[in-house]
C-alpha cells in the first residue's frame, strides 16, 4: 500500500461522516464477503425534490477494515441529492476516489459499498413496515451486531447477502 492511500485512508477515518444507524430510513441495505468478513449495512432517508424522489440523508454501520469504512463515508456524502437510479449508476471507483487509486487488495471494499446501495435501493431493499416503536431513553437502540447476533428479534425482514470474490 503506497504512503500517499495510507495517508488518504487515515484522515478519512479520522473524521468518518454519515456513521451510524438511521432511525425510520425509508430503505436499508445490508450486504458481506465471506473472504475477508466486512459487512456493510447503509440506512437511506428520501425526500422530494422538484417533482423527483431523491436521497436526503444515507448513514452506514460497517463491520470491515479503515479502506470498507473510509469508501461508505465518503458514498454517502456522494449519494445525497441523487436519484436511486443516478446513485445506483455509480461505480465504486467514484465512491473512493477521493482516496486514490485502491491497492487491488482493497477493491472490494468499494463493491461491498455498492452491494449495499443496491440492496438499498432496488425494490426488495425497501423498509415494507413501519418503524418500531422508539425504546425508553435509557436504553440504546441496538447495534448492527446486536441484529446479527439476534435475529429471531430482528422483525424488519433485511436481508445480508454475501458478495462472490470479484462480484461488483
Amino acid at each position: 500500500m503506497s504512503d500517499d492511500f495510507q495517508q488518504r485512508v487515515t484522515a478519512a477515518m479520522a473524521n468518518p461522516q454519515h456513521m451510524g444507524e438511521m432511525p425510520q430510513a425509508d430503505a436499508v441495505g445490508t450486504v458481506g464477503n465471506a473472504d475477508c468478513g466486512d459487512m456493510l449495512r447503509v440506512w437511506v432517508k428520501f425526500k422530494e425534490e422538484g417533482g423527483r424522489k431523491v436521497i436526503d440523508r444515507a448513514s452506514f454501520q460497517s463491520f470491515g477494515c479503515e479502506t470498507a469504512i473510509a469508501a461508505a463515508s465518503l458514498a454517502m456524502e456522494l449519494i445525497k441529492g441523487k436519484t436511486p437510479a443516478e446513485a445506483l449508476a455509480m461505480r465504486g471507483e467514484e465512491f473512493a476516489k477521493d482516496l486514490g487509486p485502491l491497492p487491488p487488495t482493497k477493491v472490494h471494499c468499494t463493491s461491498l459499498v455498492e452491494g449495499a446501495l443496491r440492496e438499498a435501493l432496488t425494490p426488495t431493499g425497501t423498509v415494507s413496515s413501519p418503524a418500531p416503536p422508539a425504546k425508553p431513553a435509557a436504553a440504546p437502540p441496538p447495534s448492527l451486531m446486536d441484529t446479527f447476533n439476534k435475529p429471531e428479534e430482528r422483525k424488519s425482514g433485511v436481508k445480508v447477502v454475501f458478495l462472490k470474490p470479484g462480484e461488483a
